[in-house]
């Protein structure tokens, strides 16, 4: 372990930003209490005002960062309208941060069908039950649709609502940064033009 507390040496040193993540998201699971694959996700509605809020991470890979939602929700009408988004990790017990932008494409169905298979049975009544960022006139409406869609679909598989899936933000850009003393911090940025593209990287001022 290095001094900077990445394995390996000087993260600045990396010429994969994917590897590096990878590496720091495995530390964050290590020390992180709650949620290591916690982000924030940025996106922009159409009058060009942007909107912030807590997601989880469910995937990355060298195609991109991976998230699920529901398309009629704020965040997935602004997704849709858009085709952008951006994120940004904050592990705050190794100070760092990772951020991240680009394009934004679907993920497949099987893909979709494969994560939602995977959730919580209560977590796959929600997606039916709840009408994701409009307005509810009361508690108990909500544990009304949840009792309701319970019993329709007490016995067997839950279906996956064709309103609720994936998205993929395929980076052109991801910065890493990480603390140092006095706030000259270390920051190092990956740049493409195109999510095919090949990576350049920049060292930052802090």
């Amino acid at each position: 372990m290095s001094a900077n507390g990445l394995t390996g040496g000087d993260f600045t040193e990396s010429e994969e930003p994917f590897k590096l993540f990878g590496e720091w998201l495995k530390e964050a699971e290590a020390s992180e209490v709650n949620d290591p694959n916690a982000v924030a996700l940025a996106t922009v509605d159409e009058d060009g005002l942007p909107n912030v809020r807590m997601v989880l991470l469910k995937g990355f890979d060298t195609d991109g960062f991976v998230f699920y939602t529901n398309f009629e929700s704020q965040k997935g009408r602004e997704i849709l309208g858009q085709k952008k988004a951006a994120m940004c990790f904050h592990w705050k017990t190794l100070r760092r941060q990772v951020r991240v932008r680009g394009p934004v494409e679907l993920v497949t169905d099987a893909e979709a069908d494969a994560y939602f298979a995977t959730r919580a049975r209560g977590s796959r009544i929600g997606a039916w039950a709840s009408k994701q960022s409009r307005p509810l006139e009361s508690r108990f409406a909500l544990e009304k649709a949840v009792a309701e869609y319970t019993a329709r679909y007490a016995i067997g598989d839950i279906p996956r609502p064709s309103y609720w899936s994936g998205f993929r933000i395929r980076p052109t850009s991801i910065e890493f940064w990480k603390d140092q003393k006095f706030r000259l911090h270390d920051r190092i940025e990956f740049r493409r033009s195109t999510p095919e593209g090949a990576w350049d990287k920049v060292r930052m001022y802090p």
